[in-house]
């Protein structure tokens, strides 16, 4: 099935200014899918509609949201408008601190926790239940190898992070029977704007082993039919970022919902 016929009409892509983000509107415009770009920075929104709207003749909308804001799902809501959203992107939420937990300032972390674990599950609740109702529909949300374990100063975005694993992996197993496809897609290093100026800032040089905007984007669309989790870099049934392979854990994801079903009378 062609993306436009699977995730169409309209895409919904949180953190669309740059990287990632970016390039997932440009490739799903190069498709045919228009994109609701949402992002903090105007100036970058407008550029990307532009470039679009010239180099495929796409007509994206935008708008500037702030998604660590109580009132971030509302205010989508509102620009969607009566817009069918068959693919929803959740890419912003990175950790814009990078310090000791108590080295920062109680409301930046609370912030990060808006961002990353309240406003992605209202996001997802609001827009997968058309995506039941309509049989079909994807859910992407970028995540971070972070998810798999804390470390010095990562305590609050990876365990947002680690949030984003156990929920993705859930709302696949609930959302799969219906036809709508839940992926979270863990990265290792990225070569974004927002990593070149994390390196620019602690003096380092960009590392070899990292993948472009534009591979992830691409292996994250590919991906998006075999969820619940793709570690990029890795293949399905390889392990290296946890002990356990994507394949291992999606085997273990069915399992346990057998059980549940079961517990709960859901009927999976």
């Amino acid at each position: 099935m062609s993306l436009p016929k699977r995730y169409g009409p309209w895409a919904l892509v949180l953190g669309a200014s740059e990287g990632t983000g970016r390039e997932f509107a440009r490739q799903l415009a190069a498709e045919g899918i228009p994109s609701i770009l949402i992002a903090r920075r105007e100036a970058p929104l407008e550029q990307l509609k532009a470039e679009i709207a010239q180099e495929y003749g796409v007509a994206c909308i935008n708008a500037t949201i702030d998604l660590a804001h109580g009132d971030a799902l509302e205010r989508i809501v509102a620009v969607v408008d009566d817009r069918e959203v068959g693919l929803l992107i959740c890419n912003a939420g990175g950790d814009p601190n990078g310090k000791v937990f108590l080295d920062v300032p109680l409301s930046a972390w609370l912030d990060l926790i808006q961002r990353n674990v309240m406003t992605t599950m209202a996001v997802c609740h609001h827009f997968a239940g058309p995506m039941r109702t309509r049989g079909q529909g994807g859910i992407l949300l970028l995540n971070s190898g972070a998810c798999y374990g804390g470390a010095a100063t990562m305590g609050p975005y990876s365990g947002s992070k680690a949030f984003m694993l156990g929920f993705a992996e859930g709302l696949w197993a609930d959302l799969q029977p219906h036809g709508v496809d839940v992926l979270t897609l863990v990265l290792g290093r990225t070569d974004t704007p927002e990593f070149r100026r994390f390196l620019a800032e602690k003096g380092m040089d960009m590392p070899e082993d990292v993948w472009s905007a534009e591979a992830v984007a691409r292996l994250g669309l590919e991906r998006l039919p075999h969820g619940p989790i793709q570690n990029v870099g890795q293949a399905d049934d390889q392990s290296g970022m946890s002990p356990q392979s994507a394949a291992e854990r999606r085997a273990r994801v069915v399992a346990v919902s057998k059980v549940t079903a079961e517990l709960y009378g859901t009927g999976h």
